[in-house]
């Protein structure tokens, strides 16, 4: 029986590869995203529904997940996916800027979530995907609000395990290192009041190591986490968390291996701070 994943954030990035990679392979897809009306390519394929959902607005949820059971009978798979990153110095942030990150990154893919779980409930069956990152394991300068955020999501993961295995529900999470996405374009929210020079030497130092990193290619394809997170939903197994990307690999092998005075000494080395 041909199977049905609903995933946020599918207007770009590893969303939309997603959506891509698992159409390919014979899925249904419920691609959401908040501006439908100005998706044209995902909208021309077959067996892929094109609809609004945005992870603040509760009644765009519930509409979505309803759409998708009307079109498909099932929701296989959810891919929590959407989100953003805030960067800067933390000093710098204003109560509605700390509040949106976690609004889109943790209290929308828990509304998300809850709002699928009776329909898995009833089907005795499903699997949540989480997109987190090796943030959720490590942390870089300036990311503090970000890592927290995906810290969060890592906790959830892990403990909401024990509630789905009561209802036939899979947990997993998926953690991608750098991706070329336009994370670091429209969806890297950067914040900095220059007048509080202290910090400044710190913000030129971080954000040029980041923007060498870019210069030189690094980081994995949306295509390659998109393979990854195929992988999670497909392979059969009971594990928890999947690593995408060679410097997801490095960097939480690395940290796995070293006290917390040596991995702060790496990343301050790796940024000449």
């Amino acid at each position: 029986m041909q199977k049905t994943i609903l995933i946020t954030g599918a207007s770009s990035g590893i969303g939309r590869a997603s959506a891509e990679l698992f159409h390919k392979n014979g899925w249904n897809v419920v691609a959401t995203m908040r501006t439908p009306e100005k998706e044209e390519e995902l909208t021309k394929l077959d067996n892929v529904l094109v609809t609004k959902l945005d992870v603040q607005d509760q009644s765009s949820i519930n509409n979505a997940i309803q759409q998708a059971i009307d079109k498909y009978g099932k929701i296989d798979v959810l891919l929590n996916n959407a989100g953003y990153g805030l960067a800067g110095s933390f000093e710098s942030m204003n109560e509605e800027t700390i509040r949106r990150q976690f609004e889109v990154n943790v209290f929308g893919l828990f509304a998300v979530t809850q709002a699928v779980l009776p329909h898995m409930r009833k089907e005795k069956s499903g699997m949540l995907i989480n997109i987190s990152s090796v943030g959720g394991r490590m942390t870089f300068p300036l990311f503090s609000l970000y890592h927290a955020t995906k810290f969060a999501v890592e906790g959830f993961s892990e403990s909401m395990q024990y509630e789905m295995e009561q209802i036939g529900v899979q947990v997993k999470v998926v953690e991608p290192g750098s991706v070329k996405t336009e994370f670091a374009g429209r969806s890297l929210d950067f914040q900095h009041n220059e007048e509080l020079a202290e910090y400044n030497e710190l913000i030129h130092k971080v954000t040029s190591g980041f923007e060498e990193r870019r210069k030189e290619g690094a980081g994995s394809t949306p295509d390659m986490t998109a393979a990854v997170i195929y992988e999670a939903a497909t392979d059969g197994k009971d594990q928890l968390r999947y690593r995408a990307g060679e410097d997801a690999e490095q960097l939480l092998t690395a940290r796995a291996g070293m006290d917390d005075v040596s991995f702060r000494d790496m990343i301050k080395q790796n940024f000449s701070l």
